[in-house]
């Protein structure tokens, strides 16, 4: 009896146990299905993503191509961006007077060091999506930008407080001279109200970039410059503005284009719609971003610190040579796009790739970039170096030789230095992009030294002529420091995953 009920006991074991045996591989099933599902659906809405969108995968297929591909849009973004910026000069200076554009100038640094610091944050909260979305892990991707959205909220509300309370400090510290401070307070103190505006911009598009589409931004910042044009003339012309004229224009248009870039991006890219779960602040992802974005901002401010300080020194010059470096670096900055939209490039390029893992490709891109861009440094110096005497004319009235020729001296001394700065912006946004922002900080912090050098030592013994030559020894410092950075991080990669 007891063996019989033993054994009765063991069958029942035995079938409790099978029961459940198959019930966990029909659960199990259901996952992997479900799981399938999921991929497949997925899969789908990439497809019919790129097919509505410009997206582009740089994983694949011959670099150099993609590189042009995805570099060209931007650049006609980055030229019409330097356009609306030219244009508030020409209406400025010709408009309202030398004083005002020297005012207006003489922002240009304390401005790039706080857009500047914007801008690098963005692109470097886009990084971890663009890995994601190289490595195919959406749902961590969608965790990442449900808290950039946190981070950027809180970002745009403490930084347009603290600089609005700074900004007239700074300003006196700069030594502005007073007959142009006016002018540089007014127009700076509205700009820099417009913050959270230029974070709306910078992280939408960062983002769309980041998911291959370099395209779409773009069509909405050529959007934004036309109407910054259209406004700066019908402010200062009809509705009888000064500097504050042109402030406004560049808020506004600045928010327009932020909102059309976010309305698109909810729109045309459902691998991002996000969950509950997905807006939830987690330390893990926004630990990550800030190691990524807050270094990267830096880089840029740190970099602007350094021509703040030049500016200072250059302010002691007087309005004349303030006058002339405006209207040099708006020409400058022009010539430059080439170079700014091939590193925005590298950066995306970079980041899909070491999430893919193909570190092979991020060498052979590099390289490629590197020829593109020296070869138009060339080209771009042998245009200036023939037509210098009469370009500065767009923003400065013919009567004023002797700024003219101040203007074409700076244009000058920075061409001749092109290359560097070629290999400066594709090598370093190649280092962000692979995740490593905190080595391309540190060639801000190159860039600074030589301008604060600069600054102190060769302005006071060389007056003008010094200030001329003050970002191409920044460029080369950067690259010093860069080139090896480099091959080191790559290094670290093909033994560490980023």
């Amino acid at each position: 009896m007891k063996e019989l009920e033993k054994t009765e006991v063991t069958t029942k074991t035995e079938l409790v146990g099978n029961i459940e045996k198959t019930e966990t591989i029909e659960k199990t099933e259901k996952l992997v299905k479900t799981s399938k599902e999921e991929k497949i659906e997925t899969i789908e809405k990439i497809k019919t993503t790129e097919k509505k969108t410009a997206m582009l995968n740089l994983t694949e297929g011959d670099p150099l191509t993609l590189i042009l591909r995805f570099a060209f849009p931007m650049l006609l973004g980055t030229l019409f961006q330097q356009f609306y910026g030219m244009m508030d000069t020409i209406i400025v200076g010709k408009m309202i007077g030398l004083k005002a554009l020297a005012g207006v100038g003489s922002t240009g640094a304390i401005n790039f060091m706080i857009n500047g610091f914007v801008i690098g944050t963005c692109s470097g909260f886009a990084i971890p999506v663009a890995q994601k979305f190289g490595a195919g892990q959406f749902e961590k991707l969608r965790k990442y930008v449900g808290n950039i959205l946190y981070l950027t909220v809180i970002f745009s509300i403490v930084m347009t407080v603290v600089i609005g309370v700074l900004t007239k400090p700074i300003l006196q510290w700069m030594n502005t001279p007073e007959e142009t401070f006016s002018y540089a307070y007014l127009y700076i103190f509205i700009v820099f109200l417009g913050i959270p505006t230029t974070f709306l911009y910078n992280i939408t598009s960062s983002v769309v970039r980041s998911l291959g589409d370099s395209k779409t931004p773009v069509y909405f910042l050529i959007l934004a410059a036309l109407l910054n044009i259209i406004l700066d003339y019908v402010s200062i012309r009809f509705l009888g503005f000064g500097v504050d004229g042109p402030a406004y224009a560049t808020v506004i248009s600045q928010f327009v284009s932020g909102l059309l870039c976010l309305i698109y991006m909810i729109k045309r890219f459902p691998i991002i719609h996000l969950k509950k779960e997905d807006i939830k602040p987690e330390r893990h992802y926004y630990k990550r971003l800030l190691l990524m974005g807050v270094p990267m901002g830096l880089q840029y401010s740190i970099t602007a610190i350094g021509s703040v300080i030049l500016q200072t020194a250059v302010n002691g010059l007087g309005s004349q040579a303030m006058a002339a470096i405006t209207a040099g670096q708006r020409i400058s900055n022009f010539c430059c796009c080439v170079f700014d939209s091939l590193g925005v490039t590298m950066a995306t390029f970079a980041g899909q790739n070491v999430g893919a893992r193909k570190l092979s490709r991020i060498k052979k891109g590099v390289w490629e970039a590197t020829k593109v861009g020296s070869i138009y440094a060339v080209l771009i110096c042998a245009v200036l170096f023939f037509f210098g005497d009469e370009i500065p004319k767009i923003f400065i009235n013919a009567s004023e030789v002797q700024v003219i020729k101040m203007a074409k001296e700076f244009l000058l001394g920075n061409a001749f230095f092109y290359i560097p700065l070629a290999v400066l912006n594709v090598w370093r946004f190649s280092v962000q992009g692979m995740g490593f922002s905190g080595f391309a900080m540190l060639a801000g912090v190159s860039e600074m030294i030589a301008r604060i050098i600069v600054a102190f030592i060769f302005i006071p013994l060389l007056g003008y002529m010094a200030a001329c030559y003050a970002s191409p020894l920044a460029w080369i410092f950067a690259d010093a420091f860069l080139i090896p950075a480099f091959f080191k991080c790559m290094k670290r990669l093909k033994r560490f995953p980023a």
